[in-house]
């Protein structure tokens, strides 16, 4: 996309987000832009600022502010979002400072953090507004000098004609915010880019490693109390009775209260949400400080009784594999005959794959501040959904969605669990009830016993093999309360097989859960790609090949449905092959390989396994990644890396259920993580090209867990078709003699 020119109207302008299909995902920021050498104003918030549009002000001194819309998790986009609007505004990175903004439904759209999608769907707009920014800059300078705009060249915040003269953008803001906004504005040839591309770190690392506010935990304002919730202890139950007598004398303890009917009455006008949190009333305890409110909690005596059936993990297996036995689905994608493909094929391999719950764990826990007043509602904390948190708020309390101010704070970690809010509005309900600014804080046992977990789900795959080639597979899923997105049917291998059908089948559980880091395709990738390693086994083909070979079948020209690129998969298939030395490892080296799609993103990862004490020990990934233009490497780097980590971690010893509703963990004594030293030395290699940039968030997690299982299989000899890895150690022993395959 060469200087692209493009039609940019005042309204469009004003509402960039709206552009690009999508809207904006990210943030933008503060950054200062004016003359070289500049030094930053030492209080920016007392500079008089001229607005461009929603996103981009700048002062008469230079100073260049850009705010930053969208909630940052810790995937960068912080960071990496202003980089390009730098980038077409053409002022320096190094004078760039970022500033959160607020939840601001009229100027800006699709104010979230999910789905990997805030580079891809922000990307057009971004490069739009900091272009437009400039051109109407350049055209205010050419005005002063009486000569043509196409004159002027710009770097760095400065403009210059073709007599030498230059002005800085704070020199000509004044004139340049009254001029009528241009209609066509040229982007840069990614040839021609400074700042995209190059390594940028955190722009909040500062604040990160010196301890400074930034989080949601962090927040406070004068008169803030806090409160602590005692919820059901089980899924199915609700509060019956409540002895808070203790609590009441202990220091610190301000009241206790019992909260649930407003959330009670919001289901009955948003039934969606009733899946989310318990509806049962819960007991609150308001403090002065967090502590004292906590240790008030556990000095209540409450009684609980069973409103449902109260589920178990056991029941779940049950259920799940009668549903895979049964015949009643919805079916998601469906070519040709699989059917008849199985009843003539030479051969039929059928395999059963199982994972449990999982938890979130985001290093920061569940919180929330709300100032309910009859005034406003104001709500302060780590949200990856604001502007649903702010309609449901209203809804519940019956205000106007002009009425709430929400204000979003870093996240020390969200992974799908802050999509959902329900601390938010136990948060607003308490504030409602003692007209006090309240903030709501989670122990890592509340976080845990009361989340919006990944659900278990079971795939049974089934494929057939007619005169040495692959004519049928049958997809079946199996999950607690959701099944798979819409998308992921026409993922790899779609449009590869002739014969090809996804089917559907959920259970009803009143278990919480939610999207998980990578939803559904997060066990869905180790499951497919550990059985096209042994179906090329039992093919007796090679393991690499027999992915090209389907590739090379597939049209996705001739099918509008497929979402992946076969020709940018094969690509990044033969990389890594190249770069992890596929096949070439001297002894005692076991390799595993997968390629996957999903998040818009191709990827392919190989594994090294060696022996240590008769042990498999996975040490070392090679991570090869089209992601499409790469904004900022540094970042991308980081969020590659740890999305391997945690896909291998998760599918090691991730493990998590139920008895009578009950979880089986409540904190990290229980519930095992991957530690540091088990932490793999993980090789990136980005492919490059021109482009538009996709998700990186998400797209290596799901490979990862295959790739691992593969290299295992290698190095013991052994299948692995249940998630966590461990939970089944007869199938990690290593026998005594070499394993070749």
């Amino acid at each position: 996309m060469s200087n692209s020119t493009i039609k940019f109207s005042r309204r469009a302008f004003m509402r960039t987000s709206s552009l690009a299909g999508g809207g904006l995902l990210i943030g933008f920021n503060l950054f200062q832009a004016c003359k070289p050498k500049a030094a930053p104003p030492v209080d920016l918030a007392q500079l008089d600022y001229n607005d461009f549009n929603a996103f981009i002000k700048i002062a008469d001194n230079g100073a260049v502010t850009i705010f930053s819309p969208n909630p940052e998790i810790g995937q960068g986009v912080k960071t990496s979002m202003p980089m390009i609007i730098a980038e077409e505004l053409d002022v320096a990175w190094k004078d760039v400072y970022v500033e959160q903004g607020i939840l601001d439904t009229k100027n800006y759209t699709r104010q979230v953090a999910g789905g990997s999608q805030s580079i891809r769907h922000g990307w057009d707009a971004l490069r739009q507004t900091g272009a437009t920014a400039k051109q109407m800059l350049v055209n205010a300078a050419a005005a002063r000098w009486g000569v043509d705009a196409s004159t002027c060249t710009v770097n760095e915040g400065v403009i210059t004609n073709a007599a030498g003269e230059t002005l800085g953008y704070g020199d000509v803001v004044n004139e340049a915010a009254q001029m009528e906004v241009p209609e066509n504005v040229a982007l840069k040839d990614p040839k021609n880019y400074k700042i995209i591309g190059t390594d940028a770190r955190n722009v909040d690392i500062d604040k990160i490693t010196t301890g400074k506010p930034l989080y949601g935990l962090d927040y406070k304002k004068e008169g803030m109390v806090y409160a602590s919730v005692l919820r059901p202890p089980a899924f199915g139950q609700k509060l019956v009775s409540y002895d808070a007598s203790e609590a009441e004398s202990m220091p610190g303890v301000i009241d206790v209260i019992e909260i649930g009917a407003k959330v009670q009455a919001l289901f009955e006008e948003d039934p969606s949400f009733a899946s989310k949190i318990s509806s049962s009333n819960k007991v609150v305890v308001i403090a002065e400080s967090t502590w004292q409110a906590m240790k008030a909690k556990a000095a209540i005596t409450a009684e609980w009784e069973d409103d449902v059936l109260m589920e178990s993990t056991e029941n779940h297996d049950q259920m799940l594999t009668g549903f895979l036995d049964g015949t009643q689905f919805d079916t998601r994608r469906k070519d040709g005959d699989v059917k008849k493909a199985f009843k003539e094929a030479d051969m039929v391999l059928e395999r059963t794959y199982e994972s449990p719950f999982l938890p979130h764990n985001c290093m920061e826990p569940m919180n929330f501040f709300a100032d309910v007043t009859d005034a406003k509602v104001h709500l302060v904390g780590p949200i990856q959904t604001p502007a649903w948190k702010a309609g449901l708020i209203a809804k519940m309390l019956g205000r106007g969605e002009d009425e709430i101010l929400l204000e979003m704070t870093r996240m020390g970690g969200g992974f799908g669990r802050r999509l959902y809010g329900d601390f938010v509005l136990e948060a607003a309900e308490i504030s409602d009830a003692i007209r006090k600014p309240v903030k709501v804080v989670y122990s890592r046992e509340d976080d845990m016993a009361v989340g919006v977990y990944r659900p278990a789900i079971k795939y049974r795959i089934k494929a057939s093999v007619k005169d040495g080639q692959l004519t049928g597979y049958h997809l079946k899923e199996a999950a607690i309360n959701d099944n798979m997105y819409g998308l992921i049917p026409n993922f790899f291998p779609a449009g590869a097989i002739e014969n090809y059908q996804v089917d559907t089948k959920s259970y009803k559980s009143n278990i919480t859960t939610g999207a998980w880091r990578a939803p559904y395709t997060n066990f869905l990738a180790y499951a497919e790609q550990s059985f096209f390693d042994e179906l090329a086994e039992a093919m007796e083909v090679d393991k690499v090949q027999l992915r090209i070979d389907l590739l090379k079948k597939v049209d996705a020209a001739a099918d509008e449905s497929i979402e992946y690129s076969p020709e940018r998969m094969i690509k990044v298939i033969e990389t890594a092959v190249e770069k992890s030395g596929w096949g070439a490892k001297p002894k005692g080296v076991y390799q595993g390989f997968v390629n996957y799609y999903c998040h818009n993103t191709h990827v392919a990862e190989v594994a090294d396994v060696e022996i240590e004490n008769g042990t498999p020990v996975v040490k070392k990934v090679t991570c090869v990644v089209d992601c499409g233009i790469v904004v900022n490497p540094l970042g991308a780097l980081n969020q590659i890396e740890g999305g391997v980590i945690d896909g291998i971690g998760h599918s090691m010893y991730g493990d998590f259920g139920f008895e009578a509703g009950l979880p089986s963990a409540m904190n990290f004594d229980r519930y095992r993580l991957i530690r540091m030293k088990e932490a793999p030395k993980v090789e990136v290699h980005l492919m490059e090209n021109e482009y538009s940039p996709t998700g990186l968030g998400e797209p290596t997690l799901p490979p990862a867990g295959g790739a691992v299982a593969n290299a295992l299989k290698a190095a013991t000899g052994k299948r692995i078709y249940q998630q966590p890895f461990v939970k089944n150690p007869e199938l990690l022993k290593v026998p005594e003699e070499p394993v070749i395959g």
